[in-house]
């Protein structure tokens, strides 16, 4: 009986060990144990692929050898919480596989009073520590997207109430009754300056949030690369003249030869943004812009004599809301947007923007020069000839007398206009909306010309221009309206009108485009 009894319990025994080892082999988390030094007496299948090694090369192993450096101390004072005082113990350490992998291990562990042996859960909580490093990564980058937003709002508030401030400060100035002819021009000036300078910021806010909610596309056709050089060369001449610096320009082609496919709208711009800030922080010296034909590409470059942009900045720079000096205290006007509408449009036409700082002989920063890349897609071979710049006034004087429907809804505009086309004019009738237009033209087949405001009640110039031409396919239409975003233009020309001029407007512009339509 008694035998019996033993040998029930050896069996027992025997499944309760085989039950174990089957839930110690095989349970989720991994298990291993240690002796005291750290070595792996014995280990489940699950700790085994967390170490993506077969059990054979880790027994007799050291742990710590497969602990990374980063948690190296932490595995150590936890093995010597365990050994020493006996005690329950917990860390987080990094396994490092042959590869450079690393994963992320909670071990709790706890010493055995029967063999003096340390046994160990492992549980994998890379996943977790993935997610816990992208959520502090998020909150940094929401943290400081805040800050620069912040920064970016007080900076926009200075950039609009400074010009705001002169405009009606000086047109409540032009009401003095004692004032004299040279004052009243000063005052004129300075409101054009203020005028001149809000609309830049308008127009970098509105392409900054066209292109974060990406809605610019990119419209290629025939440019005239040196052209566009030439013209951006005559436009800041006379500014940098005015701080004494020298501006220059390279056009490294001949007239067939400037001619390639792009957008000659974003081109401009880049260039436009590029030499401005250029002029801006340049205070003696000079200022050179140009272009080279490399193999597949055209590498334009706008280069400078000014301070050179610090290495700490040479990154941010192109960010979006970020600017040389964020400090609240501003040398320079500007809504520090300039840069990164570049880099964008850069990006659109398939090239890349760089900015490298000038040294000179004796290896001292003199300067910086910014970079930029598109592009060369050929043209089709063609002869071109080179516009007459200087015949403008003479087609303005030549420009017949003509009947004009201005329409417009907005009195000062319509006021504005008409006083633009003073002499070109025989008579110039107005309309409200899209409605009256459509009707006048119908009764009346002498109409020259139309100037055709695009957001108007009842019915906009897009519909007006549709259903006039549906009787009227030769009168001439320009579209003049306060869209001004990328793809107006072509809008404009598909509802039927043959030109299109943004406002604000520029009487000169107004008057020229009038006249190229209108020659004897």
């Amino acid at each position: 009986m008694q035998n019996e009894e033993l040998k029930q319990a050896k069996e027992e025994a025997e499944r309760a060990e085989k039950k174990f080892t089957e839930l110690y082999d095989f349970a989720p988390s991994g298990y291993l144990t240690l002796t005291r030094d750290g070595y792996i007496i014995d280990l489940n299948f699950s700790a085994e692929g967390m170490f993506g090694k077969p059990r054979s090369h880790l027994i007799n192993s050291n742990l710590g050898f497969f602990v990374s450096l980063n948690t190296r101390d932490a595995y150590n004072r936890f093995l010597q919480k365990i050994f020493n005082k006996k005690l329950k113990a917990t860390c987080e350490i990094e396994l490092e596989s042959d590869d450079g992998t690393i994963k992320y291990i909670l071990t709790n562990g706890i010493i055995s009073n029967i063999d003096n042996k340390c046994l160990v859960i492992l549980i994998d909580i890379t996943k977790l520590k993935k997610t816990e490093h992208e959520l502090i990564k998020a909150k940094e980058k929401a943290e400081e997207s805040e800050r620069l937003k912040s920064s970016f709002l007080a900076n926009m508030s200075h950039e609009i109430r400074t010009p705001m401030n002169g405009i009606l400060g000086f047109t409540e100035l032009l009401k003095k009754i004692n004032l004299n002819g040279e004052e009243q021009q000063t005052y004129i000036e300075i409101i054009e300056e203020s005028g001149a300078r809000m609309l830049n910021i308008l127009n970098d806010i509105i392409s900054i949030s066209r292109i974060e909610s990406q809605q610019i596309e990119v419209s290629i056709s025939e440019t005239n690369l040196n052209e566009q050089v030439e013209y951006i060369y005559h436009f800041f001449k006379l500014e940098a003249k005015q701080k004494n610096l020298h501006l220059s320009f390279n056009n490294a082609l001949s007239i067939d030869e400037a001619y390639i496919n792009t957008d000659r709208e974003k081109v401009y711009a880049i260039l436009t943004n590029l030499v401005k800030n250029a002029i801006k922080f340049t205070k003696f010296g000079f200022v050179e812009l140009g272009y080279l034909k490399k193999e597949g590409f055209i590498e334009f470059y706008v280069k400078d004599s000014g301070p050179g942009i610090r290495g700490d900045q040479k990154e941010i720079i192109f960010e979006r809301f970020r600017q040389g000096s964020e400090a609240s205290f501003r040398t320079y006007e500007g809504a520090g947007l300039g840069l990164s509408i570049s880099k964008a449009y850069v990006e659109m036409l398939g090239g890349k923007i760089w900015m490298e700082n000038n040294a000179d002989k004796n290896g001292n920063s003199s300067g910086a020069t910014f970079y930029f890349t598109i592009p060369a897609l050929p043209v089709k071979e063609t002869i071109h000839v080179a516009r007459d710049i200087k015949s403008e006034t003479t087609m303005i004087n030549a420009t017949r007398k003509l009947n004009i429907l201005l329409v417009e809804d907005d009195n000062i505009s319509k006021m504005l206009i008409i006083e633009m086309l003073e002499g070109l004019g025989r008579n110039i009738i107005t309309a409200k909306n899209g409605v009256e237009a459509v009707e006048f033209c119908r009764k009346n087949n002498d109409i020259d010309l139309v100037l055709m405001d695009i957001n108007m009640p009842k019915m906009d110039g897009y519909e007006a221009t549709k259903k006039i031409r549906e009787f009227n396919k030769d009168l001439i239409i320009i579209a003049q309206t306060a869209y001004a975003l990328a793809g107006d233009k072509e809008k404009s020309i598909e509802a039927g009108c043959n030109e299109y001029i943004s406002k604000p407007i520029e009487r000169d512009k107004l008057r020229i485009m009038i006249s190229d339509f209108f020659l004897n």
